[in-house]
């Protein structure tokens, strides 16, 4: 079975509706990596003039191929990620290999139907 990763950069604030969103198109499970840093396109200068960074998540988030695509649109649209600035990205990685999923595989061949 082969796999893709999802990795998710995001408001703190939409880590919980991402992650209900990315299991109801599909997604077995994810991970979260908190209070990740990051820029976009310009610098937030805040008071004293020290840089502003405001804290997101990460969200790893390994889908079997066939779902992929269906999880990684679900979570762009649910997100509004392509809605303006500042709202986080989205990327999708092939997964060369994967292992410790014997059980994640089994689960995923008996109960959920691919879309």
């Amino acid at each position: 079975m082969k796999f893709k990763l999802i990795m998710v950069f995001t408001d703190i604030d939409k880590t919980d509706k991402l992650l209900d969103a990315a299991r109801q198109a599909g997604a077995t499970g994810a991970t979260i990596i908190s209070s990740a840093k990051g820029q976009g396109l310009g610098k937030a200068i805040g008071i004293f003039g020290l840089e502003l960074l405001n804290p997101r998540d990460v969200i790893l988030v390994l889908v079997e191929q066939r779902r992929a695509d269906h999880v990684l649109e679900t979570i762009v649209d649910i997100g509004g990620l392509d809605e303006k600035l500042d709202t986080g990205i989205a990327i999708m990685l092939d997964v060369e290999r994967a292992l410790g999923l014997t059980e994640h595989i089994r689960t995923l061949e008996r109960n959920i139907p691919v879309e």
